[in-house]
């Protein structure tokens, strides 16, 4: 995983060392502020990726105020870091409230160290994917696939019908959902976005519905789960294929009662949230009963919007690439450079296996390292895509090191990230992470 700047921002120095100390083992860079008046200097120097941000500093103040005016300084930088509200207070409208203003996670003190890296790992993830500046690029172009894909979403958001969104890996299925909530009724309450398939299965209706101080050894205090805290929004489930079928059972209640139980807890809660999922598997594993339940199938799929994969638009490709040109010579301060026409062409002719994702890297990639009066084709690091090989030839030696060799290009495109990776994969980042220990990678 490339390594990224943290920050956190808490004026608890236990909280803020153990934090510390946890993040350095993946991070090397992590820096911390107990004063929010000190965060103007620091962002004049460099914006860091992460911000864990408490929202308490004042001794005896609980209404966060401190905090969400820093959340609301972070939010209007350039490139805006991820933001993860922390609470000592479990209170719930205060998470809402970050969640509103830009906030991408939140945890509790005491946190589960897992959780909180996964947080970060999740942070990281969905602000590599989508830049604030770049997001909606990922839905542009004018070819018929994607204006049928604008009038589907121009046509559910008003409604409150559930969606499932389908598509490759770096489709822009997030973006899809977001666009829907933006134009509903909700649009001014929560878009929280959840990685189905990355919730461990022993915290999963912790995560979800929640839980009450003392339901189990490390339940220190109350927490709010997801449902909770998008209330009166749009609650994203994101990769749903992943998920256990004994989870699949747990959600499918919550979302035929709408109302949820947290851990712990002696009556339901009822929850108010539109439901948007999706989804990278292909349609016939999703309504295989072995993978998916159909009950729950039924209650996602009420509108399915299908998102096409880049190369069956490739009309759209000239036009994502200026964007994203541009953007990023914005970002870095390069100069302006044409595209070669043969490096267009090529472009243009490249599957994309990655899609819209992997051609923003591509993109990110060419203007840093271009030299040359025009962008050319070597600079956007295009992998050629591998020589078909015959059956016989196949044995188990050669199906690892394709697996290898697949992972390695995974994580280059990636950039390192191994949620990015795990999603290009579709795989979960627990089964990444065993394949990289196998192949010593």
């Amino acid at each position: 995983m490339t390594a990224a700047r943290i920050l956190i921002l808490d004026d608890d120095a236990d909280v803020a060392c153990a934090a510390r100390l946890l993040l350095r083992r993946r991070h090397p860079d992590v820096t911390v502020l107990d004063d929010p008046a000190d965060l103007p200097a620091l962002l004049a120097r460099a914006i860091p990726d992460v911000v864990l941000l408490d929202f308490n500093f004042t001794p005896g103040r609980t209404d966060g105020a401190e905090g969400l005016a820093a959340l609301d300084l972070l939010r209007r930088q350039p490139r805006a870091p991820a933001v993860i509200a922390l609470t000592a207070y479990a209170d719930v409208p205060l998470a809402v409230e970050a969640l509103k203003r830009g906030a991408d996670d939140f945890l509790t003190k005491p946190w589960d160290n897992a959780r909180l890296l996964a947080a970060v790992d999740g942070a990281l993830a969905r602000r590599t994917c989508a830049p604030a500046a770049a997001a909606t690029s990922a839905l542009m172009g004018n070819s018929a696939p994607m204006q049928a894909v604008r009038a589907m979403i121009a046509s559910v958001a008003p409604t409150e019908a559930n969606v499932l969104v389908l598509g490759e890996n770096g489709v822009g299925k997030e973006l899809v959902a977001r666009a829907i909530h933006l134009a509903s009724r909700r649009a001014d309450n929560t878009f929280l976005a959840v990685d189905m398939g990355a919730l461990p299965e022993a915290t999963f209706e912790s995560e979800l519905f929640g839980h009450r101080r003392g339901a189990f050894t490390d339940a220190k205090a109350d927490r709010p789960g997801r449902f909770q805290a998008a209330r009166g929004g749009t609650l994203f489930l994101d990769e749903i294929g992943n998920m256990p079928l004994a989870g699949q059972a747990k959600l499918l209640t919550a979302l035929e009662r709408r109302e949820v139980t947290p851990l712990g807890a002696d009556r339901p809660e009822s929850v108010d949230v539109r439901i948007v999922s999706a989804t990278n598997l292909d349609e016939a594993r999703l309504f295989d009963p072995a993978v998916f339940r159909p009950d729950l199938l039924f209650r996602l799929n009420t509108i399915v919007i299908r998102v096409p994969p880049l190369r069956e638009r490739r009309a759209d490709i000239p036009a994502l690439l200026r964007h994203y040109l541009s953007f990023y010579e914005a970002q870095y301060g390069r100069p302006a450079r044409a595209l070669a026409p043969a490096a267009l062409a090529a472009l243009q002719a490249h599957a994309w296996p990655g899609n819209v994702r992997a051609l923003r890297h591509a993109c990110e990639r060419a203007v840093i390292l271009a030299g040359g009066a025009d962008y050319e084709v070597d600079d956007f690091g295009l992998l050629a895509p591998a020589a078909p090989m015959p059956t016989a030839a196949v044995t188990a030696a050669t199906l690892n090191t394709l697996e290898r060799d697949a992972i390695a290009a995974a994580l280059a495109q990636a950039q390192g990230n191994i949620s990015h990776a795990a999603k290009m994969l579709g795989v979960s980042r627990a089964a990444l992470y065993r394949k990289l220990d196998k192949h010593g990678i």
